[in-house]
């Protein structure tokens, strides 16, 4: 694994290089088809997949980080060190000072719904239930609207479902898998139930643990949930010394997948159950998921200068020396310019403009130039930088 992996999947960003079969349902949830659904980058499933990943799936779902505290330790957490044991906010890659940086998030990305992660959202349930309300009341009832937690308080559940959560994806602990019905599980999955919401599991695919995997999902099926999800277990800064003292390594070929987890999947999802059954991998979401999302933002945020690529990212021509404004001056007056073409960004203390025209003036200003690619996200993620002579 590269050293310096400074974000996770929880909104981060790494560098992108980048079903056919109809089911037939009997009611409720049960299927009388387990057609295996194929989906980009070893990700599948079977029966229906959950609306929150449909959207997750054409890049329409904002990520909302309401707090990195979490009373429980689970050894695989991905969660970046930023993030991790603090009481912060994040909509996607953006830092949220004030509940209008959700909204300006949500129109970047011109998103189709929300999903609220930590964390653990329900360790800060005053500010989630806001988010929640304000969320729905800014773009309304079709806006969807999903809540990952390992909590089971029922008060905070119900506090949830008069907000307006539409999906509710509780997260037990491995060692509850294969005795579910003695936890605290079953109550609070008939609470969300019973407060309008679609109730499901999400878990890490931990490939060792296949017996207790096929309980979770076997009691799952019987309470009449609507889905599973299983993410593949991948790798981070903040869990590599605790997954690797536990035996896991990388998978050959993958993204930072544990290996062995997309077989163990593939056995899993074989089996005959009537319940939605989902497998994503950490590729897809890098490689896919991610993706969509950049792309839906580029469209919304690119300028004139800027050159949108077929990932998404921003190339764009900076100049980040000398009097700033008088090289405006100059490429305006002295080289004709257009003044839509040329930005001066006082905020990252540079000058913007577009690649083609630098390219061509680099050699006659008197200033270090260079073209560079960056994510059109709130943290300006720079991906390459190339020095003009």
């Amino acid at each position: 694994m590269p050293p310096g992996l400074r974000k996770v999947q929880e909104t981060g960003l790494r560098t992108l290089r980048c079903g056919k079969d109809r089911l037939k349902y009997a009611g409720g949830n049960r299927l009388t088809s387990m057609a295996v659904h194929d989906r980009p980058y070893g990700s599948f499933y079977i029966g229906r997949l959950p609306k929150g990943c449909a959207q997750c799936e054409k890049g329409g779902k904002m990520v909302l980080f309401t707090t990195g505290l979490c009373p429980f330790s689970c050894y695989y957490c991905p969660i970046s060190l930023e993030k991790k044991g603090k009481d912060v906010v994040f909509a996607d890659e953006m830092r949220v000072r004030r509940e209008a940086d959700i909204l300006e998030e949500a129109e970047a990305i011109s998103a189709t719904g929300a999903g609220i992660t930590g964390g653990d959202p329900l360790t800060a349930i005053d500010r989630t239930s806001r988010y929640v309300r304000l969320l729905r009341k800014e773009f309304g009832d079709k806006f969807h609207i999903h809540l990952y937690t390992r909590g089971t308080d029922l008060k905070k559940i119900a506090r949830l479902g008069r907000a307006g959560l539409d999906e509710i994806r509780f997260h037990p602990p491995s060692r509850l898998w294969d005795r579910m019905d003695r936890s605290g599980y079953p109550a609070a999955t008939a609470a969300g139930r019973d407060h309008g919401m679609d109730v499901g599991v999400e878990v890490p695919l931990i490939p060792d643990m296949r017996r207790g995997l096929v309980a979770l999902v076997r009691w799952a099926e019987a309470s009449d949930l609507d889905f599973v999800n299983l993410n593949e277990m991948e790798f981070s800064d903040t869990n590599m010394g605790q997954l690797r003292a536990r035996g896991y390594r990388v998978g050959r070929g993958k993204s930072y997948g544990v290996a062995g987890s997309d077989r163990a999947a593939r056995e899993l999802l074989g089996r005959n159950w009537s319940i939605t059954v989902h497998y994503c991998t950490s590729a897809y979401k890098d490689s896919w998921q991610l993706r969509e999302r950049i792309k839906r933002r580029a469209r919304n945020v690119s300028q004139p200068w800027d050159v949108v690529t077929e990932d998404g990212t921003l190339v764009k021509g900076v100049i980040e020396s000398g009097d700033l404004k008088s090289v405006m001056r100059d490429l305006l007056r002295t080289y004709r310019v257009p003044r839509g073409l040329v930005w001066l960004n006082r905020e990252r203390h540079r000058l913007e403009v577009a690649p083609w025209i630098l390219e061509e003036l680099a050699s006659s200003l008197d200033v270090e130039a260079h073209i560079i690619e960056e994510y059109p996200t709130a943290d300006h993620l720079e991906v390459e930088r190339r020095k003009l002579p």
